[in-house]
C-alpha cells in the first residue's frame, strides 16, 4: 500500500468516491490538498467532525442520493453521530477557506446550503471502499 491518506474512501451507491476526513489536520489535507476546486465538501454544522468530499466535477448539482449519503457519512463522522436528524451543511470545495492562524480543521464557508439527515451507521458497512 502507498502514503497513508489523510482520509477514509467511501463509494456512493451511484458509484461516486466520498472522502472522509480522519482527523483535524487530516481534514485540512483533504480540504486543501485532495479536493478538486468544484468537488462538494460537506461538514456536520455546529459540531465538531470530518470534513467530506464528494468527488463531483460537474457544474450541476451532484445526485440528490449520492449528496444524501455523503451528508450522512458527515453527521456519522461527527459529534451529531447520536442524533435523530442532522443538519448537514455543503457548498462546492472553492468556497471553503481556512482562516489565518486558525485551528487545524476550522475553515469559513460561503454559499453553502443545509441538507437534513439521519446519521444511519448501516451507511458505513454499505459503502466501504473495496479497493
Amino acid at each position: 500500500s502507498g502514503p497513508r491518506l489523510p482520509y477514509k474512501r467511501y463509494r456512493s451507491s451511484g458509484g461516486l468516491e466520498i472522502r472522509v476526513g480522519r482527523g483535524s489536520a487530516d481534514n485540512d489535507a483533504l480540504t486543501f490538498r485532495h479536493a478538486h476546486p468544484e468537488d462538494v465538501w460537506l461538514h456536520a454544522r455546529d459540531t465538531s467532525g470530518a470534513h467530506v468530499v464528494l468527488k463531483w466535477p460537474k457544474k450541476e448539482p451532484p445526485p440528490g442520493k449520492d449528496l444524501a449519503e455523503a451528508a450522512a457519512l458527515a453527521a456519522l463522522h461527527s459529534s451529531a453521530r447520536h442524533a435523530g436528524i442532522a443538519p448537514v451543511d455543503w457548498t462546492r470545495r472553492k468556497y471553503v477557506r481556512k482562516p489565518r492562524k486558525a485551528r487545524p480543521g476550522t475553515v469559513i464557508l460561503s454559499r453553502a446550503q443545509t441538507v437534513f439527515v439521519a446519521p444511519d451507521s448501516t451507511l458505513l458497512e454499505r459503502l466501504r471502499w473495496e479497493d
